[in-house]
């Protein structure tokens, strides 16, 4: 038997091929258990150390989450410390008015219903023992109070405002057991005088702290407090309490720690809150983890015994068919209307498959790109960023490749009413309608328009079109697109369109065409598609403000005259309307009407409201009148409370002497003999009510007419000086930068260009 053996392998081991045969399986074999062998012990090892990181940030996770509501809870527990009934109920001798308890009541009762975290609301007054509480209402003192065992936390304040800690419920209050519970101090006048007590719902506070089921892995998640205390803890798994207690003596600086317990190896992470000092701890249980590794790692080596008996027969069959898979290839590559197919050709094709999948999701990223791309090209040049025409030339090519010769037009779609928008909506939800916004331009032109969308910035986005076809009419597609974002959006857009161009080096030209267009919004309202043709016949003609009116409209207001000044809002509204037909003349005078209303608050800057000019590039003129008219209304009301009283009148003959000899070398003697008093009383007269000195009110009102000067006239500066009051040069150059930071120079040079660039 033994020689037949050795006879037969001699026979065979000597043909060439057979010994090739045998010498690859070997190979292979061998390659497939090193594989299998290294890819456990690797995987292995790998799990080891990756399973930690998904542990602290699932932790990380739920802190936040529980953190954010105890913040929640604290605003909560803020609001009814700050209440002026709360204040009244601490202060007042007479607690249980029922009025008071009634608005303290609603109070708690609304708090509690806006928040799904908290259960109940107390407020202790420290001084008179007395509660009162959402559900159980007023209650005079602890002993009529069954749930008030916890008011020796008084103690445990110490310098902080806030204690946060698990507590007994006792039996007589309806709710038997324990809670979590937020305390906050009440300080009035810099003294401790009560407590607020904020019962949190644990089934809300802690919802989020059970493990996702995933991988059916023994786990345990809990939360101690800053005394060691368990509040809370959720497990698929028994653990003892020694377990924990190894594991916490055991953790690194870095909050970790695997070890071993009762022959089973632990994974151990913790996280502390910054925001309650409470612990966060996650156990797992690495066995079943390992098992499935082991089961891996035996699936792979069954694997690769069967793999060594299919490499022999597959071996076996190359042999026999060595250039079969090759011609194979070459039919799938080049022969595309194959009709049947072979079993050895499924797994090129399958090749083939994925190689072409690859290539499209490489193309759908490109074609990404290029839009962001082509988008940044737009904003370069809107902004001046980009101005050389071989620069232009060269990116409009790269990004606008598939782009004909045909004109192309720029519309610049603005959101109306841009300041209220943006105070409804918040920064995200600002960017997410906005790019809805787009995506709906988009859709309505793709099919017959390429169009790129740019976004320019607050109010606006600008979108480049060129027509598929000739003949197409655009506005009316717009107007399809504000009515479709006014209906589905719920805010309004106006839009500018420029007129065709041909030469890419004058899109930007284009740009500001439709900004310019867009600016006649002012005029024609809201919701309108505006073409620049249209507009473009206005002559800009020179922006002379009418100072008459405007110190018309001063003195009504001065005067309390409030149907006076409203009706002269609306007179200089109607010359607005007639006399500036160019949107930015209108917007420079308006101005000058807003800035006039907000010289006069500066005598009181708590009741100033603050300039609202930036917004009225997005209102229609009629907002414009309705907004002026409200900051005219209560400066009105002041003035004709101040004109009730004598030191106003005298107050007012002061500024008007001022006015009437502010060339002339004045002081508070000549000002106080004006008016019949002495100087001194003058001074306190003068500074009681405006709030300021009469030297300080008589340098600005000389500032200011100075400042005037400069920009309406040619005059010198030195005679600029003497016409306001001034005999030296130098002492009014130096007033003058004092009060503006900057030279009289200087400033005719900035207030000159800044209202060159508004006119163009």
């Amino acid at each position: 038997m033994t020689q037949s053996l050795k006879k037969w392998l001699k026979y065979n081991l000597a043909h060439t091929q057979t010994r090739l045969v045998l010498i690859l399986t070997i190979s292979v074999f061998l390659i497939i258990l090193a594989v299998s062998l290294t890819s456990y012990y690797t995987s292995k090892s790998v799990l080891q150390e990756e399973l930690s990181e998904p542990q602290r940030q699932m932790l990380q996770l739920n802190m936040n989450v529980i953190d954010d509501a105890i913040k929640e809870s604290d605003k909560a527990a803020i609001q009814v410390a700050l209440n002026a009934n709360i204040y009244k109920f601490l202060t007042s001798e007479v607690q249980n008015s029922y009025a008071n308890v009634s608005d303290i009541y609603q109070l708690l009762s609304t708090l509690i219903g806006n928040s799904k975290y908290i259960k109940s609301i107390y407020v202790y007054d420290m001084t008179k023992g007395s509660f009162i509480a959402i559900p159980q209402g007023y209650s005079s003192s602890k002993l009529n109070f069954d749930d008030s065992d916890w008011i020796n936390v008084v103690d445990e304040f110490g310098d902080g405002m806030t204690v946060i800690k698990k507590r007994q419920v006792p039996e007589g209050a309806g709710r038997k057991g324990s809670e979590v519970t937020l305390f906050r101090k009440i300080m009035i006048s810099g003294q401790f005088k009560g407590i607020v007590t904020v019962n949190l719902k644990d089934e809300e506070l802690f919802a989020k702290l059970n493990p996702p089921v995933l991988n059916n892995l023994n786990r345990m998640r809990y939360i101690i407090d800053e005394h060691d205390e368990i509040l809370y803890a959720v497990s698929n798994y028994e653990f003892d309490q020694e377990s924990i207690r190894q594991a916490l003596a055991q953790l690194r600086e870095d909050g970790s720690s695997d070890i071993t317990h009762q022959n089973r190896k632990l994974l151990v992470n913790q996280l502390v809150s910054p925001v309650t000092g409470w612990k966060y701890v996650s156990i797992v249980v690495q066995d079943s983890l390992l098992a499935k590794s082991k089961k891996v790692r035996n699936v792979v080596l069954t694997v690769s015994v069967a793999a060594l008996a299919l490499g022999c027969a597959t071996i076996f069959y190359i042999n026999a068919a060595a250039f079969r898979p090759a011609r194979r290839l070459m039919q799938l590559f080049s022969n595309y209307d194959r009709k049947s197919m072979n079993p050895e050709g499924i797994d090129l094709e399958k090749l083939a498959g994925e190689l072409l999948s690859n290539h499209a999701h490489l193309s759908q990223l490109v074609r990404e790109t290029m839009s962001e791309a082509s988008s940044k090209l737009l904003y370069d040049m809107y902004t001046g960023n980009l101005t050389g025409k071989r620069d232009i030339e060269e990116k409009w090519h790269r990004y606008f490749g598939e782009w004909s010769s045909e004109p192309v037009t720029v519309a610049v779609i603005s959101i109306d009413r841009y300041e209220d928008w943006s105070r409804k909506y918040t920064g995200d939800d600002q960017s997410l309608l906005k790019f809805a916004m787009a995506n709906i331009v988009a859709e309505l032109f793709e099919q017959r328009w390429r169009v790129v969308c740019a976004d320019f910035g607050k109010d606006k986005m600008a979108i480049l079109l060129q027509p598929l076809e000739a003949g197409t009419v655009l506005e009316r597609k717009l107007e399809e697109a504000a009515e479709i974002v006014s209906r589905l959006l719920k805010f309004s857009v106006s839009v500018g369109v420029s007129t065709p161009q041909t030469e890419v080096a004058r899109l930007r030209q284009a740009m500001l065409e439709a900004e310019n267009a867009l600016n006649y919004r002012l005029y024609q309202g809201y919701g309108q598609i505006i073409p620049f043709h249209e507009v473009s016949g206005h002559e800009v003609r020179e922006t002379v403000v009418d100072e008459g009116k405007l110190e018309e409209l001063s003195q009504l207001i001065e005067s309390g005259d409030e149907t006076g000044s409203l009706e002269a809002i609306e007179r200089l509204i109607s010359d607005v309307r007639s006399q500036y037909g160019y949107p930015s003349a209108a917007l420079t005078f308006l101005r000058a009407v807003l800035e006039r209303i907000e010289q006069l608050w500066q005598a009181d800057d708590q009741c100033a409201e603050g300039s609202a000019f930036e917004s009225y590039y997005t209102f229609h003129l009629g907002d414009i009148q309705e907004d002026l008219c409200k900051r005219v209304q209560p400066l009105v009301q002041r003035f004709h409370k101040l004109i009730q009283s004598k030191d106003f009148i005298t107050c007012h003959r002061m500024i008007e002497y001022m006015k009437q000899h502010l060339s002339e070398t004045i002081g508070i003697p000549e000002i106080a003999d004006d008016v019949g008093i002495s100087s001194s009383l003058a001074s306190q007269i003068f500074k009681q009510e405006t709030g300021e000195t009469i030297y300080n009110y008589l340098t600005r009102l000389r500032l200011e007419r100075a400042a005037d000067l400069l920009l309406k006239t040619e005059n010198k500066i030195s005679d600029i000086a003497v016409m306001v009051g001034y005999q030296h040069e130098n002492s009014f150059i130096r007033s003058f930068r004092k009060f503006k930071n900057i030279t009289p120079g200087k400033y005719r040079d900035m207030m000159r260009t800044r209202t060159d660039a508004m006119l163009e």
